[in-house]
Order: C-alpha cells, then sequence, then structure tokens
C-alpha cells in the first residue's frame, strides 16, 4: 500500500489475481473506483488432465513418490509440499535415490531460486520440489505431471497446482498422495470439483529395475551476463564457432546481469564446458562450471 499512497491520484489501476479471496476484495475496494470485473471461470479442459489419488500409510509418502516417478516416468515433474522444510528434505532425499531434483522455497536467495528454474525450465532437472508460495506466478511450459505429496486444505490451491499441466491444449498428470486421517480433503476437493476421482493404492504402482530418470540437458554456468555486455549469439558462437560442436544440441540460454547459462545436451557437456573454459566469449575469458 506505500506503493499506491505514492503514486498520483489521477490514475488507472489494474489489478490482475489468479484468485479471488476476501483479502484481494478488500484491496481492490480500496485503491480502486467502481472497477470493471472480469473473470474466467475455467482454464482447463476437465478430459485433459488425468486425476488419481492414492491412499499411502503413514511414514510411506517418500516411498510412494519413488514408485510414482518409477511407474510413470515423467520427463518433467513439479512436486508441492506445504512446509520449506519439508521441500529440501524431500530434495535431498530424491538425490540420494539418484533423481535429479531441485528444490524451490522461500529461504532460497533471488540468485538460487533464478537457478533452480533455469535448470527446470530448459530440462537439466527432471523434478521440481516447490511450496504453494515459491511457485506462485511461475509458468512452465509442457509440464507432464503434478504431484501432491500433502494435499492442501484449501481445494481452490489444489485446482491451481494440477492446473499447471495440461495446459495449451495437451493432456496432463495430477497424482496425489493422503493417509485415511486426509480423507475429508478428498472429499472437499470433490465436493469444490462437484466430482468423483479414483482412488488407487499404492501397491499397484510397478517398480523398475536400473530405473533412471536422467534429464536430457545439463545447465553450464558463465560468470558473466548483461552488465558485460554478453548476449545469447556470443555464446552460441563461442561454443559452435571453429568447433564441431552441432548447434542444434544446444538448448535455452538465459542471461542474468552477472551471469549466464546455457543448456547442452547431456553426451557432449563435457565438450561444451572445454571449448568455454579454454575459449573466449567476445574476445574474454570467462570462468564456466557446470552445475549439479
Amino acid at each position: 500500500m506505500q506503493i499506491i499512497h505514492t503514486t498520483p491520484r489521477q490514475r488507472q489501476t489494474l489489478l490482475f489475481s489468479a484468485t479471488y479471496p476476501e483479502e484481494i476484495k478488500g484491496i481492490s475496494d480500496e485503491i480502486q473506483n467502481k472497477p470493471v470485473d472480469i473473470r474466467l471461470e475455467t482454464t482447463h479442459s476437465e478430459n485433459k488432465i488425468k486425476q488419481v489419488f492414492y491412499e499411502v500409510e503413514k511414514g510411506e509418502r517418500t516411498k510412494t513418490l519413488i514408485a510414482l516417478l518409477h511407474h510413470y516416468r515423467p520427463q518433467s515433474c513439479v512436486v508441492f509440499c506445504n512446509r520449506k522444510q519439508q521441500a529440501q528434505e524431500l530434495a535431498d532425499a530424491l538425490w540420494q535415490e539418484g533423481f535429479h531434483a531441485l528444490a524451490l522455497h522461500g529461504d532460497l536467495e533471488q540468485k538460487e531460486r533464478d537457478q533452480v528454474l533455469v535448470q527446470f525450465s530448459n530440462k537439466s532437472s527432471s523434478i521440481l520440489i516447490a511450496t504453494d508460495v515459491a511457485a506462485r506466478g511461475i509458468d512452465i511450459k509442457d509440464l507432464q505431471a503434478v504431484v501432491n505429496f500433502e494435499l492442501t486444505p484449501d481445494p481452490e490451491i489444489h485446482v491451481h497446482r494440477v492446473g499447471r499441466t495440461g495446459r495449451a491444449g495437451k493432456e496432463g498428470l495430477a497424482l496425489s498422495l493422503f493417509i485415511a486421517s486426509e480423507a475429508h480433503k478428498v472429499n472437499r476437493i470433490e465436493e469444490y470439483l462437484d466430482t468423483t476421482f479414483k482412488i488407487e493404492k499404492s501397491t499397484s504402482l510397478k517398480l523398475r529395475e536400473n530405473f533412471k530418470l536422467s534429464p536430457p540437458m545439463v545447465t553450464l554456468c558463465i560468470n558473466g551476463g548483461r552488465k558485460n555486455k554478453v548476449r545469447a549469439g556470443d555464446i552460441l558462437g563461442a561454443l559452435t564457432a571453429n568447433t564441431n560442436l552441432p548447434g542444434k544440441q544446444i538448448g535455452k540460454i538465459d542471461i542474468f546481469d552477472t551471469i549466464s547459462y546455457v543448456a547442452i545436451e547431456r553426451q557432449i557437456a563435457k565438450q561444451a564446458l572445454k571449448i568455454l573454459s579454454e575459449g573466449k566469449i567476445k574476445g574474454r575469458k570467462y570462468k564456466v562450471r557446470k552445475l549439479r
């Protein structure tokens, strides 16, 4: 509200919100004058997102999540947790099981947050473990699956979690875990959506021998960015000019103020790292490292 109070009295104020609870309405009443209210009731086709709920035993959530990853093999997956400590612990547990998982929560500094999102969006990580607050406003393309590690007590938040998959006319998958004492949360979501969900037992999930959910890309971090006048074309040129590195195996390039990231197909990542470390970008050498 401090920002609003410093703006001119004569102004146009537009308010956009994914949800419209009483708190948001209160803000609108205070800062807007007879605004036009435009709402979209639904943004997802019901048959585009397959929702499956799994009843699990207490203390078996992590084990069941691993079984879900084995069974469904999603190339990109967001796992929602209710608490930031839980998100980090779960990411660490999945790392120990051989999965490339990154955590996104409120304890991360902006630089760390940017790095996590870059790796997930450029396909250098297959699994993003996130809290609702940390994931707010993030638009992830081609997200194959959403997993509710724990059910949220708010059915509206559940809908927003699930709605991150199955976008742009594509099919999506939403998997939710709950224990017997949380059955009332499932009932609330069913009532909110006026539907009945399929409930499965975790014993129906198939584990695969020697299974690895390895992301197809690796991210290289370059210690130079916009303030150094580094552009995406400069990085691409440094990688492909006078080398036998195919341009088609170079993925998304993200430029920040003092740092840049480039996604490289996993099989040529070592070669690309050597080229950038020993070579120059726009005639200047930069420190380059591979993110884990």
